[in-house]
């Protein structure tokens, strides 16, 4: 059976209005970064729905012993931002997820402007990942999907099964999804929207500019 990778744009009017404030290009860049960390808390809701590894177990309620479910401990969780746009994310991922549980790793990478191609200024990765770890990817932006295959490579490298991560992007473009599913078709991605290409600098059209300047005001 061939796999093929699945693209969800979760129909939720909350992303749907922050998409949209993230957009504008009047929007200042302290409101910008909130709309980043409530999609980032909205998309990752939507990408764990099915992504946590659960346990059945026992409690004493005040009254009776029932069944219930648990995020399973032993399952290793893990969530890399793509710096620095990615951090955008973070802070409304984090707000979801159990802090306890999971462990955080940062993935530099920078786009050369002339060639398009991406490379790393900062790896901190583990050496290996065990196998059955589920890994949230973030980075605000998939467009010519250079900074992604190269954070899969190196993810990849490591042990990181692609059938259990999940990336999260608030804006996508064909070229990046037409690259990613041919190389890693069990991939799950959940983004705000799909728009419909680049320029000839390779950014997302109409997308919403360079997401790293506009959260961090540089």
């Amino acid at each position: 059976m061939t796999l093929q990778m699945r693209v969800y744009v979760p129909d939720h009017p909350l992303i749907k209005h922050w998409l949209t404030i993230a957009r504008d290009a009047y929007t200042p860049s302290a409101l910008f970064k909130t709309a980043m960390k409530e999609l980032g808390c909205l998309l990752t809701y939507e990408a764990t729905r099915y992504w946590f590894p659960m346990r059945e177990i026992q409690v004493q309620t005040p009254l009776a012993e029932c069944p219930a479910t648990i995020i399973n401990p032993e399952v290793p969780l893990a969530v890399i931002p793509i710096l620095r746009a990615g951090l955008a994310l973070l802070e409304g991922a984090q707000s979801l997820l159990l802090s306890p549980l999971v462990s955080i790793y940062h993935l530099g990478l920078v786009r050369d402007e002339t060639t398009l191609e991406a490379s790393f200024y900062l790896n901190k990765l583990p050496e290996k990942f065990q196998p059955d770890t589920r890994i949230l990817l973030l980075d605000p932006m998939l467009a010519t999907g250079g900074t992604m295959l190269e954070a899969m490579a190196a993810l990849t490298s490591r042990g990181a099964d692609p059938a259990l991560m999940r990336i999260v992007s608030v804006v996508t473009a064909p070229p990046a999804l037409k690259k990613l599913s041919e190389q890693y078709p069990s991939l799950n991605i959940y983004t705000a929207i799909i728009d419909e290409g680049l320029n000839s600098k390779g950014y997302i059209v109409p997308g919403l500019g360079d997401a790293g300047d506009r959260t961090f005001g540089t």
